[in-house]
């Protein structure tokens, strides 16, 4: 299969990020050519993706653990919104644009994979390791993220593109999912620890309480109380929010499945979580340039104010997409089904 290379240069992409970031708004060719650049851009990590993921399985596999693997291209507002949170930022140099997930079952899991890959031989540069296990973030969020910068032998025109892979247990995937769930109807970046106070607090707790599950460093602010404190705080949180009700009122099912005559590998997700549907088209992996126009043509039709989204993804199969990215089928089960046996004082295999 032909993949997408790069049609601009790198300070093309960098003035139209700016651009749609930053605007003038006021001419509609410029805005649609720093589009057609966002597009061209982001499309281009398909190839440096895909080499990174057949890697991650090979090492996943020596791990002998339950794992998914998926891998996704960062949809347009959240590259536009993390530019604007750091407007030194370049979209040229954005490390995430091109990302991989791996979901294990425990935190020895995630950190032998982790000592894999700084462990072992690589063509790629590793330019930023960061450990949220060890120091989870202000919000409560945690995981390990590996930046590569893509050096490639045969295909110059990748290199320099940023992929970013994250690890993850499926304790902690459940939380992540559970805040973009949130977020998605309180139409507020909880993820970005942005939106009602008294749901960032409450995500913050809640990780703290699925942190002591997995025998892992606490959330600093609530270092100092006992697991029946954590436990107490959750179970009064829980209730005063209405927690459960209102994230389980959100689960939706699939209402449009557009399926591929070939084994599905690429599945553009379009949300609208105001009438609680979500559509999958799904393309074989010989279509990903097909798929990236797809995703940005449908990006610009979605109105800017709405909470809509739409996202490529890749995957194995439309089970594989749903256990990976619960989050665009407003799916929260595990993580209340998490929450209410750490509350309760059930145990739980981990």
């Amino acid at each position: 299969m032909e993949w997408p290379t790069p049609r601009y240069s790198r300070n093309s992409v960098n003035r139209a990020g700016r651009l749609l970031a930053f605007g003038p708004r006021g001419d509609a060719s410029a805005i649609s050519e720093a589009l057609d650049a966002l597009a061209n851009w982001r499309a281009c990590h398909g190839y440096p993706i895909n080499t990174f993921q057949a890697t991650l399985r090979s090492k996943l596999t020596r791990l002998s653990c339950d794992y998914l693997v998926v891998q996704r291209l960062k949809r347009t507002p959240s590259i536009l919104e993390k530019l604007r949170r750091y407007p030194s930022m370049k979209l040229a140099r954005m490390q995430d644009i091109g990302g991989l997930r791996a979901v294990v079952e425990t935190v020895d899991h995630a950190e032998r994979l982790r000592a894999d890959y700084r462990e072992s031989r690589f063509a790629h540069e590793l330019v930023a390791d960061t450990d949220y296990i060890a120091e989870p973030k202000a919000s409560g969020y945690r995981g390990f993220h590996l930046v590569y910068k893509y050096c490639g032998r045969k295909t110059a025109a990748y290199d320099g593109l940023q992929v970013e892979l994250q690890i993850r247990t499926r304790i902690q995937h459940a939380w992540a999912t559970a805040v973009e769930v949130a977020g998605t109807f309180l139409n507020q970046s909880l993820k970005s620890s942005e939106g009602p106070g008294e749901w960032l607090d409450f995500f913050e707790l809640a990780s703290a309480g699925l942190a002591s599950l997995e025998g892992s460093p606490l959330p600093r602010r609530f270092l100092k109380y006992s697991v029946p404190q954590l436990k107490s705080m959750i179970r009064t949180e829980e209730e005063r929010l209405s927690i459960s009700e209102k994230l389980g009122a959100f689960r939706i099912a699939f209402n449009a499945i557009s399926e591929d005559p070939h084994r599905g590998s690429y599945f553009l997700i379009v949300l609208d979580p105001e009438l609680k549907e979500v559509s999958v088209t799904t393309y074989a992996k010989s279509r990903l340039e097909e798929a990236s126009r797809d995703y940005a043509y449908t990006e610009r039709e979605i109105s800017e104010g709405t909470a809509s989204q739409a996202v490529l993804v890749a995957a194995t199969s439309i089970e594989q997409l749903r256990r990976a990215y619960p989050n665009y089928f407003l799916d929260t089960r595990d993580f209340l089904d998490l929450l209410s046996r750490f509350s309760l004082g059930r145990g739980i295999a981990i």
